[in-house]
């Protein structure tokens, strides 16, 4: 078994949700029901021919170690998101929905998002996961979304975040290195001037935090 077969997706969402005690008072479901919920989105996905990419922690997993996370999160077209009536909307505006599956958190990210809807066209590849083979999100297009995402988050001073996602893009920029100057040509046709910007600064930084570590390892 390699290593992404070695991932085993409903685990890692129990995990995140048993550690993490602010989530405790809420929980009322078994821990197994979790994993359940996990095959049964996926085969509800199969089943219905949806076509989606997975994204987010879950994704990033397979290039990192250690990332933890509580929520599954899709690409998803509006159409495809209308055809899962299983999935219990809480919320959604033009390009983001979230829901409920069974126990299971579902964020997704909506294609009448031209970005979104780019990386799902051009940066996806069958990734083997514990479960099955499941349409994920390539190092490029995770550290495209992640550097869109970034200048709206610093905009809503939501500092958890914001550094949960610098450091995903530092770790994907460390161990893979990709050519950061085509990722941010291609960035640059769906983001502002101000939040390209705003991008180059956090790539710069990030490389220099890169180069130091780098240099203490020597």
């Amino acid at each position: 078994m390699t290593e992404s077969q070695g991932i085993h997706i409903g685990k890692v969402i129990r995990h995140a949700v048993v550690f993490n005690t602010q989530r405790w008072p809420e929980v009322r479901f078994r821990m197994d029901d979790l994993l359940d919920a996990v095959n049964d989105l996926f085969d509800l996905l199969q089943n219905r021919r949806i076509s989606y990419a997975l994204v987010g922690g879950i994704a990033l997993l397979r290039y990192v170690q250690g990332r933890n996370t509580e929520d599954i999160d899709l690409i998803l077209s509006v159409r495809s998101l209308k055809r899962l009536p299983e999935i219990d909307i809480a919320h959604r505006d033009i390009y983001f929905a979230r829901g409920n599956y069974q126990s299971l958190q579902i964020d997704v990210l909506l294609t009448s998002n031209p970005l979104f809807s780019h990386v799902k066209k051009r940066h996806v590849v069958r990734q083997d996961f514990f479960e099955r083979s499941i349409p994920s999100a390539t190092v490029r297009g995770l550290i495209l979304l992640k550097l869109y995402a970034l200048p709206s988050l610093y905009r809503q001073g939501d500092f958890v975040r914001v550094g949960l996602y610098e450091n995903d893009v530092a770790t994907l920029m460390f161990y893979h290195a990709p050519n950061m100057s085509e990722i941010l040509a291609e960035l640059t046709p769906f983001v502002s001037p101000q939040d390209m910007s705003a991008i180059q600064d956090i790539i710069s930084d990030l490389k220099q935090r890169i180069a130091r570590l780098r240099r203490d390892r020597v």
